[in-house]
Parts: structure tokens; C-alpha cells; sequence
């Protein structure tokens, strides 16, 4: 059966295939026979929506931030800009753990051969932290964050998180100090180490958990579908 331009799931459910193989079987499982016959498509299917296997690998690294960026967008700016900040820790957590696959793929981590991360690609990726940096302002503004750097203060809560998320997914944080109790406490750690105490912040922490049904966890089916009305 052949996709039709018209599809609208074709696309992500390619490049969602293709990210579980690479991810779970190494970049030899990706080929465009092994794509077919998982997504009941034509082969053509690769040619016509990404040009070829680099441009479906390349896709997938642009999903992934894609759908990262739309839970970021989710998430609202309130009175409490640390909050805020925690929530969007939280998104990223989330988004991870809702496409493990192509978070292993977005990083590089996993690749095929004939494809390697542009520079290009990685702004593309640089641009989900416009949120964060926007955020990170907004708590220095308030009074909460002492630093004067709000891009300084995106990058640490980037790096730190991603590493946790990293360790968390690679199954390497067990009880007791298993992937919430270090979450939770790195979000804490975080907020202080930008200047705000460590009331306050345990306080906006744990009121953004509150926040994460309504404003995060929801909002999935959105970030596959816009990803799906890509070109």
C-alpha cells in the first residue's frame, strides 16, 4: 500500500520506526525494506517524504526537538517564575520519557552511517532553550535568580538535566536514590544555585509538580501531531 500525501501520520509514524530501530537494534536495523514493512508502506515512502535514509535520520533529530518545544510552549507564565522553571524541567523530563527513542537520536547519541549532526542541526536544537533563557529573565526580574545571565542559568539547567534524564533512561538511578528523589532534588538544587533560597524554592518546586498534568503530561497527541504537519 502506498502513502498518501494526504496522510497525515505517514510521516511521524517513519520517522518513530525508524528512531525505535536505531535505538534499539543499531543503526544496520534502519533500511528502507525493514521501514515498509513495520509502517505498511511502500518503500518510495522514505524517497517522497525525507529524499533518502539521511534525510528521515535527520528528521528525526528535528522531531525530537520539535515535540520537545511544543511542550515547552505548554507550559504558562505565572506569578512564579521558578515555578515556571521547574515545570519546563519537568516538560523535558516528560518529553524524554514519551520518545525515549528519539531523544537518544537528537544528541547524536545514536547514528547511521552517512549521517552526522550539522551545526545547522544542532542550532536547531539550540532554539528549544528560547523558552528556558525567556523564563530564567523572568525569575532574575522577579528577584528570585541573583545571577545576571539568564542563557548561563539555560545552560546549566540543560546540561544538568540532561544528564540526569540520561542516567534515568540508561536505568542507572536505583533506590534510594532513584530518579525522583534525584530529580526533585536536583530542581531544588538548581534554583538555589541561581540565588533563590532554599524555601523558596522547595516551595516553587513543588507547587509546579502540581502544574504538570494540566500543562505538560496532556499535550503529547499535540506535539506528534504538529510534527506530523511539518513539511
Amino acid at each position: 500500500m502506498s502513502p498518501r500525501r494526504s496522510d497525515p501520520l505517514i510521516r511521524p509514524t517513519l520517522i518513530d520506526i525508524g528512531a525505535r530501530l536505531m535505538s534499539e537494534e543499531g543503526p544496520r536495523a534502519l533500511s528502507t525494506r525493514r521501514l515498509a514493512a513495520e509502517a505498511g508502506c511502500s518503500t518510495m515512502a522514505v524517497y517522497t517524504h525525507f529524499g533518502g535514509m539521511s534525510g528521515l535520520v535527520r528528521e528525526m533529530v528535528h522531531e525530537g526537538f520539535a515535540r520537545l518545544q511544543v511542550h515547552f510552549s505548554h507550559v504558562l507564565d505565572t506569578s512564579d517564575p521558578v515555578a515556571d522553571m521547574a515545570l519546563l524541567g519537568r516538560a523535558y523530563r516528560y518529553n524524554a520519557h514519551r520518545n525515549p527513542h528519539l531523544y537518544s537520536i537528537m544528541f547524536g547519541t545514536s547514528t547511521h552511517a552517512g549521517f552526522s549532526l550539522t551545526e545547522e542541526d544542532r542550532q536547531y536544537g539550540r532554539y528549544t532553550l528560547a523558552k528556558v533563557v525567556h523564563t530564567a529573565h523572568r525569575c532574575i526580574t522577579d528577584g528570585r535568580f541573583s545571577t545576571d545571565d539568564p542563557e548561563l542559568v539555560a545552560h546549566h539547567m540543560w546540561t544538568a538535566l540532561h544528564g540526569l534524564v540520561t542516567l534515568e533512561l540508561g536505568h542507572y538511578l536505583i533506590p534510594p536514590y532513584d530518579p525522583d528523589r534525584c530529580f526533585e532534588s536536583q530542581l531544588v538544587n538548581l534554583m538555589t544555585s541561581a540565588g533563590d533560597s532554599r524555601a523558596a524554592a522547595s516551595r516553587s518546586v513543588a507547587a509546579s509538580l502540581l502544574r504538570l498534568v494540566g500543562e505538560v503530561e496532556d499535550v503529547n497527541g499535540d506535539a506528534r501531531a504538529e510534527g506530523a504537519a511539518r513539511p
